[in-house]
């Protein structure tokens, strides 16, 4: 996704904007790019000097592009991003139930606490201390987990549930839905021993995601009506070979 050097030099030479998306889009035609810019550009990092893949985005904290980068936590010091969506998720699974665990087991506590069996100063301000805390912290992770469950499902990113991508036919915010199961596989992959377990098994490498459209051409019953006019032509579209060899490839 680099450029080489000559492309490099004439993009920067170039001062007129559309000459230089012109450019950029005979580049990206080697690549399998299908997002854009708002204005229906190639996604080009003027910082890293790269045409970013789908779903990569710069961040301004760690200074480069993040692949399908979801957000930049400073709880973890890191980007959110496909390396590690898994294991952020499994972060906030485990923290939920540690959180509980400790809950449950203070709990008995501060019911002694509350009757009066527990006569302890210190022991009284340990046990106040650690529910309120548990029970804090396990109600703010509920609802990260549930929102970060919600964008599994519909296979997004948080920076794509605030700014839908933009395709080459528009912005559509379910552009990367292959449906329930099929989007779940993709971060947490198709062995569901390994789902729990800090392995990486997201599918793909970062750089191909399956799309939406991909799974409707393949589809006889949600193609085009003018294709079942055509007698005897069975050539496919060289959009849709495309689409193909990048499946094939993730």
């Amino acid at each position: 996704y680099h450029m080489s050097y000559a492309d490099k030099e004439r993009y920067e030479n170039e001062e007129r904007p559309e000459v230089q998306r012109q450019i950029l889009a005979e580049i990206a035609r080697k690549l399998p790019v299908y997002t854009r810019t708002g204005n229906g550009g190639v996604r080009f990092c003027d910082r890293c000097q790269l045409i970013k893949p789908d779903r990569c985005h710069h961040c301004s904290v760690c200074a480069i592009c993040v692949l399908k980068m979801d957000h930049h936590c400073p709880w973890v010091n890191n980007c959110i991003g496909f390396s590690n969506y898994k294991f952020f998720l499994l972060f906030l699974a485990y923290s939920l139930l540690y959180c509980l665990y400790i809950a449950a087991t203070v709990f008995k506590y501060f019911i002694k606490y509350w009757t009066g069996e527990l006569t302890n100063g210190r022991s009284k301000f340990h046990v106040l201390f650690l529910l309120f805390v548990a029970v804090m912290f396990f109600v703010s992770l509920m609802f990260l987990f549930g929102y970060h469950c919600w964008l599994v499902s519909r296979n997004r990113s948080t920076l794509e549930a605030f700014s839908a991508p933009v395709f080459q036919n528009g912005p559509d915010k379910n552009g990367f839905n292959l449906g329930f199961v099929k989007n779940l596989q993709q971060v947490f992959g198709e062995e569901k021993k390994l789902w729990l377990l800090p392995i990486a098994s997201s599918q793909g490498d970062g750089h191909f995601f399956p799309m939406r459209a991909l799974c409707e051409a393949q589809n006889p019953l949600l193609a085009n009506e003018e294709q079942w006019e055509d007698d005897g032509i069975d050539e496919e579209p060289h959009e849709y070979s495309m689409h193909q060899n990048i499946r094939v490839r993730v």
